[in-house]
């Protein structure tokens, strides 16, 4: 028999499709944080993906899965976001992290012009 039977060869390909499929959405979990839970709407989303900072509870400052110090903020976003102040940024911090601490960071994030922050909460469970 000269032919190629390429079922096979489909079967097996689907399948891997399948396990990357469920697979790629895992691969992106980022800082494990304990995030405070509210009762407010999820915002909309937007086409462009936000950066993220995390602020862990003890005490350690993430951007994406990145760990800085505070006077590192404002140059890294300023580098990634092109000096874009329209840049959307959301700032992540565990339950169990002073407040004092999410305070600095907002405020060196809005003292560099950036507008458009916003805090990440869980929703709550009923």
């Amino acid at each position: 028999m000269a032919e190629i039977n390429v079922t096979p060869m489909v079967d097996v390909m689907l399948v891997l499709l399948i396990i990357f499929m469920v697979a790629a959405p895992m691969l992106t979990v980022g800082v494990p944080i304990d995030l405070p839970k509210t009762g407010a709407n999820q915002m909309e989303s937007a086409t462009e993906p936000p950066l993220e900072i995390s602020i862990s509870g003890d005490g350690k400052i993430f951007l994406q899965e990145t760990e800085l110090q505070l006077d590192e903020i404002v140059p890294k976003l300023k580098a990634i976001s092109e000096n874009n102040t329209e840049a959307r940024i959301y700032v992540r911090g565990d339950n169990a992290t002073n407040y004092g601490l999410i305070s600095k960071v907002l405020g060196a994030i809005n003292g560099a012009g950036f507008t458009r922050v916003g805090l990440v909460q869980a929703p709550l469970e009923n």
